[in-house]
């Protein structure tokens, strides 16, 4: 089993260019939620919670940019679900001419990431400023689901966003190859492709967390970019 990482900083730097941001509901003619609607929204999300600590099962943009600060975190598997980059983005980390990929889950597989425990206290906060970062507009406000997943202390059920997005046409047409050529050359306004997918294996890779899918799409990813001369 490879478990090198070829992508590097390096990598990164490389691919970067300085893109002017723009207005993300104006470009896809999405509505913003308001804050009433994003407090709404939280409201919705607690109401399903199960019982116990809410856990969020954290796979992606939440394990190196977190939200919040987790009460317990811990390894946890989702049977039934795997890491897909498969949401295309003609913003944000790409533009029209060379559009980017997001990262959700997809059904099949399974999936290793890490479960955060949310503090009691601060379960409503935490949850509106999810809804503001994860799914901020109208079109994307079902974007979140309840997964089971299995820890060490047992299965537990936690919530976590785009499992499977919804709203949305998904580039599941792709081969992992043509994946990472448009990764490789893809970059907006929040930064490149490559870094998100840089930042998100060398997180996994700090928690001992071995994803094949990922990293043979990151080496395939280095290589694009060291063709790109």
């Amino acid at each position: 089993m490879d478990t090198e990482l070829h992508l590097t900083e390096d990598h990164v730097n490389q691919v970067f260019r300085d893109v002017a941001e723009g207005d993300d509901a104006e470009h896809w003619g999405w509505k913003r939620l308001d804050d009433a609607a994003v407090a709404d929204k939280a409201r919705e999300i607690l109401a399903q919670r199960p019982e116990g600590p809410l856990q969020v099962f954290s796979y992606g943009s939440l394990l190196w940019k977190p939200e919040f600060r987790p009460a317990a975190s811990r390894p946890g598997r989702a049977q039934g679900w795997h890491r897909s980059f498969c949401i295309e983005l003609t913003s944000w980390r790409g533009t029209p001419e060379a559009p980017g990929l997001m990262m959700a889950l997809l059904p099949g597989g399974e999936c290793t990431a890490l479960v955060q425990e949310i503090d009691e206290d601060e379960v409503l906060p935490v949850l509106e400023a999810l809804v503001r970062r994860e799914m901020p507009y109208a079109e994307l406000a079902g974007s979140y689901a309840w997964i089971g997943v299995e820890t060490a202390l047992g299965p537990l059920r936690a919530l976590t966003f785009y499992a499977p997005p919804s709203g949305q046409e998904l580039r599941v047409d792709l081969s992992l190859a043509e994946t990472a050529a448009l990764i490789a050359r893809a970059c907006g306004h929040a930064g490149s492709n490559t870094e998100y997918l840089h930042r998100t294996v060398t997180a996994l890779a700090a928690q001992g967390i071995h994803d094949g899918n990922l990293w043979q799409l990151q080496r395939l990813v280095a290589a694009e970019i060291d063709g790109l001369g």
